[in-house]
């Protein structure tokens, strides 16, 4: 075994490639988009380092073209969740006895792949089976997934260098950083392929074993992450990857005594009823299992009389609309002064009047489609109920089309009460809802603002007014994790803004940081002393002479 204190390599932020026509890396992408386009292929399960296919066959088609079939997968049942965990433990006292810097090598080939020969593969496989466009494929499933990778292994040193800073005289005090007692679940959504990889390697950097079930409608990319770890060398069972509906995923996991914690990314209302699952069930865990969450969030920009108006409208219209509001992060409530409004609301009107849409192939469509039906229907609910309101304004698009994929314009309603449905319901798509408000009533709509909303995840302040900016940063100090001031509320990179939220937007454990890589470990603390006492007698036990 290797003997010696390593240092990892710094990590950085991974620079952003911006596909500009007759860039290497645009025509290096379309080859890739055109290859994943030309076949189908049949997506296996991984368990125990197998692949495990079934004679259950699902679909996935690209959500701007739901006629083209790019893959299968395999649905698995209940037995290929409990033999994810069989494989999982099997693989785990080898995994936490392997060196950490064994383990830390793995994820750094990792991202090196993926900066490398994966990067068109995965960014195309983002932007089919998700619809991605270039660019938020390449922040997304290459650079924000690879700075995970490189932050979390410099994360995982700094954890195991923490120990106590004294030592009494003949003692030497440590503290060594236990993988949990048994296995992590990982449960990832649709929306970001960076996500769908680090819930499951955050964890198994600190010497855990998972089962990872992502979202099916993000399981194309999820294969590719999965050839990625294992060209890496990640061992068979560290990781294992089923494709299995919720409820019977859930039936197996949370009743397994050996269950230690859930990495989750989702619904507010799936990781309460999971909470409450793991509560009823605690009597039957040999730990209290860890649950850390990231949900949903109903994100806001208030701006100030003393804004630029050029500045407000680009945030909203950046914030609300990239990735067809898919992001947990993305702005869709805003506060807008009555002075500032007509020069923000015709700013608005001119920028998404530009926008194309369509399909992710077409390099020049900034809009593509949201991810499922049911998402396109819910939407359209929304939008339509907005139009026969008489105290709401359409401001900006309102229309929608499901022909050929699942199509909703960029939409922006203005409303006379703020606490209008769309101001306070998650909707998870391109729909923005604006609040004019007084000049002089800022101070009052700070408390609208923090009271609106059971979320609390991503929010910004713009103004030029300074008090004005201190005033909110205070005021709003609980309704957003992630503050922003003068700027939208996406775009959260690793190393520099770690995410999360807390209130009804999850346990702020703040992914891209130490202190997720924390709730993975179980601390011993360890004393060793040199030269023990022989007897049990201290010296104010002695007789006055």
């Amino acid at each position: 075994m290797l003997k010696g204190f390593f240092n990892v390599p710094t990590p950085q932020n991974e620079p952003v490639l911006n596909y500009g026509p007759r860039s290497v890396e645009r025509a290096t992408l379309k080859a890739a988009l055109d290859e994943a386009r030309a076949k189908k292929i049949d997506i296996p399960m991984y368990i125990g380092g197998k692949e495990v296919r079934t004679n259950n066959k699902k679909e996935i088609r690209p959500p701007h073209d739901h006629q083209h079939v790019l893959a299968t997968f395999s649905e698995g049942d209940a037995s290929h969740v409990t033999a994810a965990i069989d494989a999982a433990l099997a693989a785990k006292a080898d995994w936490e006895n392997l060196p950490w810097e064994q383990r830390a090598a793995v994820f750094l080939k990792a991202a090196e792949l993926l900066a490398g020969p994966y990067r068109a593969k995965v960014n195309a496989a983002t932007m089919l089976g998700q619809s991605k466009n270039a660019y938020q494929a390449e922040i997304d499933s290459a650079c924000e997934l690879i700075d995970f990778l490189r932050f979390n292994v410099e994360y995982m040193t700094e954890i195991y260098k923490q120990q106590p800073p004294v030592s009494g005289k003949g003692v030497w005090n440590r503290v060594e950083q236990r993988p949990l007692e048994g296995f992590v679940f990982a449960l990832t959504p649709f929306n970001f392929t960076a996500i769908a990889g680090n819930l499951p390697t955050s964890a198994a950097m600190m010497g855990n074993v998972v089962v990872w079930k992502p979202a099916y409608t993000q399981i194309y990319a999820a294969n590719v992450l999965m050839q990625v770890f294992i060209e890496a060398g990640m061992p068979a069972g560290v990781i294992n990857l089923v494709y299995v509906n919720g409820p019977t995923a859930g039936d197996v996991i949370f009743s397994h005594p050996d269950f230690a914690g859930i990495h989750f990314t989702g619904s507010t209302g799936v990781f309460q009823n999971i909470w409450q699952t793991i509560g009823n069930n605690i009597h039957k865990y040999k730990t209290y299992p860890r649950i850390v969450g990231e949900t949903g969030g109903k994100d806001f920009v208030l701006a100030h009389a003393s804004a630029d108006a050029e500045v407000v409208s680009t945030a909203l219209v950046r914030g609300a609309f990239e990735y067809q509001g898919q992001k947990c992060s993305a702005a869709s409530r805003a506060y807008i002064p009555k002075s500032l409004w007509p020069a923000v609301k015709a700013n608005m009107q001119r920028d998404i009047t530009s926008f194309k849409m369509g399909p992710v192939e077409d390099f020049e469509n900034f809009i593509n489609a949201v991810i499922t039906e049911a998402s396109f229907d819910k939407l359209a609910g929304y939008i339509d109920a907005a139009k026969k309101d008489a105290a709401t304004e359409i401001v900006a698009g309102g229309s929608y089309d499901k022909t050929k994929g699942w199509f909703i314009e960029p939409t922006v309603i203005r409303v006379d009460d703020p606490y209008y449905v769309t101001m306070c319901e998650e909707l998870f798509g391109p729909v923005l809802t604006i609040y004019v408000y007084e000049d002089d009533k800022f101070d009052e709509i700070l408390d609208v603002v923090d009271k609106t909303s059971i979320y609390a995840l991503t929010g910004a302040i713009i103004s030029q007014d300074r008090y004005a900016i201190a005033k909110a940063t205070h005021h709003l100090r609980n309704a957003a994790g992630n503050f922003y001031i003068n700027d939208k509320p996406t775009g959260a990179v690793v190393g520099q803004q770690p995410f999360g939220g807390a209130r009804g937007s999850g346990t702020d454990d703040k992914a891209g940081s130490m202190i997720n890589l924390l709730r993975w470990v179980s601390p011993r603390t360890i004393k060793e002393t040199f030269d023990p006492p022989k007897d049990y007698r201290y010296p104010f036990l002695a007789k006055e002479l």
